[in-house]
């Protein structure tokens, strides 16, 4: 049964896809092939009741983007108008002379019943409604299109702008982002063709006149020459069914035009069109003065005082209702009350967060993210994430900010999926003043450790910030303090916020640019994991993925010498060591290095190829060695803020680094390979042996 349904689901599908190519062969066919007046009853019914049903559905749309498809449905029911046209003409110069039902019924009744026989009423009737759709409605409405769609693409990149910066203001999620994109260029493609179809309804109204030209001139031609008739026969009978033929075609197309404009001058509203009159019209003030002017028009002489009067009270009748009801409060309708949740019930919402980045406030922190004060907070975020995300190389997830009443008024926490990577305090009332270590005088307030880089601080008052300033603090506002803090930790965690999501989108942007190079790195001879992995691998030890083509190529060029994670993150390194090195120090300076004397470095490669696996393969008093000497041999190139790294040999550079982070985070460890051919070296300091005046060499590879 299952796949019986299955299978009527796709027959039903395939016919609804089948009825549009066929509706527009049985119009080209319409247009060629001879056809009964029976059948031209039924198209020109047809075209009466499409040309409703979209006037219908024009003036119930809430919105414009709601009818997206109206330019389309103008085009095919302006073609099948056209189609009957070019059938009733032949059938009308063909058998016009058998009398006044030879091209059918309706065309009959139009020429018979609506003009009453006469043909000369039929010309004028005609010309009315040519003016009326033509230069009125057509125009009017071709002009709007014209200006709505200008407007509409002259909007369009501040609209797309609006949506990015809500977007990394973490007011909208990717989805909702996603969505209004979509909607915006929905709207752009709307106008744009609305602005070209508005032309189909002025060629058609133009060939309604031709065709009413060419059929009453070929009538009287053909009725004369060909069948014996009398002029005035002749033109009796044909204009009266070319009339009655152009009348037939012109109401539809009237009510069409009339639908064209109802669109193209809708304004967004919750309401349809005929509520959102109502509701503006809806005003015992708008109809108060209506009713008055009405009556004094009414007792004026000469006027049909009857009908003014009669108008008159009528509107003084809506106006008294309008008031009445404005002055009744609306009844409240019962709200059935929705079923209490079960205690037991218990939500996935309750027990999963899907934000990856989270700062929790207490109550005493929320004014740096209300609105109505500028969120100071919430806009050094954004740019947090903007700029990490430029020297990382991948988009950094939106920071999930909400209040947790469990901390303290001033605290904060910053949780990194899920796990608390910081937490400090922060009062939004007074400034952090930073001691740099060479103050002029101390300044009283309360005294705390800077949450980002442990320096001495002080919080202190707001107008206190000039005698801070003079005596050498560098003052700072709360959110600068959190933002720092934020930023501080998010450049820590990098390895942690990347994976196969973000690791696909890269390729998939490289993909544009490089579309062979990712055709061969992935899924052979690299898994996407396997190129997740390799890049939190290089993001934990401080290497960007901003030139991820160049890395890619690494990848490549590795993945064809090991396939062993941990050897093909070592490979990939050697071949993108001048991309390591250039965020060190710039092109033209010597790179600052610590070394290990010969005898160390021997030590190192033994006890990593006893235990080439273990996390930490060095025995524990020669571990606690190796720290204490680099920590000692750093500390003068550490206290000078001065870039430098610690260069091994290549197999014990992976251990020699996880050993050292947690001591010196900020200190990159390189290998032997890593160092460019011509990259001007200076050894600082060796460990484990003598100390070398500084100088600079050339490293051989």
């Amino acid at each position: 049964m299952a796949t019986q349904a299955i299978n009527r689901k796709l027959w039903m599908g395939s016919a609804k896809s089948a009825i549009l190519p066929l509706a527009t062969l049985m119009l080209v066919g319409l247009m060629i092939v001879p056809v009964p007046s029976i059948l031209l009853d039924m198209g020109f019914i047809l075209n009466i009741m499409i040309s409703l049903a979209v006037l219908m559905v024009a003036l119930n749309a809430a919105k414009p983007l709601d009818f997206s498809s109206f330019p389309t449905v103008l085009l095919f029911a302006t073609l099948l108008r056209l189609a009957l046209n070019v059938a009733s003409t032949r059938v009308v110069l063909v058998d016009g002379h058998t009398g006044a039902n030879a091209a059918g019924h309706v065309i009959e009744a139009f020429g018979h019943f609506l003009i009453g026989g006469d043909y000369a009423v039929g010309l004028f009737v005609f010309g009315i409604l040519m003016i009326i759709n033509l230069v009125v409605i057509t125009k009017g409405a071709g002009r709007v299109s014209e200006v709505s769609a200008r407007f509409t693409l002259d909007a369009l990149p501040g609209k797309q702008m609006a949506i990015d910066a809500d977007l990394n203001a973490g007011l909208l999620t990717p989805d909702e982002a996603k969505v209004k994109r979509q909607e915006v260029a929905t709207e752009a493609d709307f106008y744009g063709s609305m602005d070209g179809s508005s032309k189909f309804v002025k060629g058609d109204a133009v060939a309604g006149v031709l065709i009413l030209a060419i059929n009453i001139l070929g009538g009287l031609v053909l009725g004369v020459v060909s069948h014996g008739l009398a002029v005035g026969e002749a033109a009796s009978l044909y204009i009266q069914l070319a009339i009655g033929d152009a009348l037939v075609a012109q109401v539809p197309a009237l009510l069409l035009s009339i639908a064209a404009a109802a669109i193209v001058t809708r304004v967004s509203s919750p309401l349809d069109l005929s509520n959102q009159i109502t509701s503006q019209f809806g005003s015992a003030r708008a109809w108060t003065p209506v009713a008055a002017i009405l009556g004094l028009l009414g007792i004026v002489p000469g006027m049909p005082h009857m009908i003014i009067l009669l108008a008159a009270a009528i509107a003084g009748f809506i106006a008294w209702r309008l008031r009445k009801a404005a002055a009744t409060p609306a009844p409240v309708e019962a709200i059935e009350a929705a079923p209490a949740p079960s205690p037991s019930a218990i939500g996935w919402d309750e027990v999963s967060d899907g934000a990856v980045l989270s700062l929790e406030l207490g109550y005493g922190l929320i004014g740096l993210v209300d609105e109505r004060k500028g969120a100071p907070l919430m806009a050094r975020i954004t740019g947090i994430r903007r700029q990490l995300s430029r020297e990382l190389g991948f988009v950094i997830p939106l920071v999930r900010v909400r209040d947790n009443l469990a901390l303290g008024p001033n605290a904060y926490r910053i949780s990194v999926n899920g796990v608390v990577m910081g937490e400090d305090e922060a009062w939004p009332e007074d400034l952090l003043a930073l001691d740099g270590g060479d103050l002029q005088s101390r300044i009283e307030g309360r005294q705390v450790k800077d949450p980002s880089f442990g320096l001495d601080a002080v919080w202190i008052a707001p107008e206190k910030r000039g005698e801070a300033i003079v005596a050498g603090y560098t003052v700072v506002d709360p959110a600068t303090v959190l933002a720092t803090h934020l930023n501080q930790i998010i450049a820590g965690a990098a390895a942690d916020l990347f994976g196969m999501d973000e690791a696909q989108k890269l390729l998939d942007a490289l993909k544009e640019s490089a579309p062979q190079l990712v055709a061969g790195l992935t899924p052979q001879p690299l898994g996407l994991a396997q190129i997740a992995a390799a890049a939190r691998a290089l993001l934990a030890e401080g290497v960007p993925l901003k030139d991820f083509r160049r890395i890619a190529e690494a990848m490549v060029d590795a993945a064809r010498e090991t396939s062993d994670p941990m050897a093909l993150v070592e490979a990939i390194r050697a071949r993108i060591g001048a991309l390591i090195v250039q965020t060190l120090v710039p092109v033209r300076m010597p790179l600052a290095v610590v070394t290990l004397d010969a005898q160390l470095e021997s030590l190192l490669a033994q006890a990593v190829r006893v235990g080439p696996t273990a996390s930490h393969p060095f025995e524990p008093a020669l571990a606690q060695r190796i720290v204490t000497a680099v920590t000692e041999a750093a500390a003068p190139m550490v206290n000078q803020a001065m870039r430098f790294a610690i260069v091994t040999s290549p197999i014990a550079r992976r251990a020699l680094g996880r050993l050292l982070r947690p001591h010196l985070p900020d200190v990159p460890v390189l290998s032997f390979l890593e160092i460019p051919d011509g990259k001007p070296v200076e050894v600082v300091a060796i460990v484990g042996g003598e100390q070398p005046a500084p100088r600079a060499l050339e490293m051989a590879r």
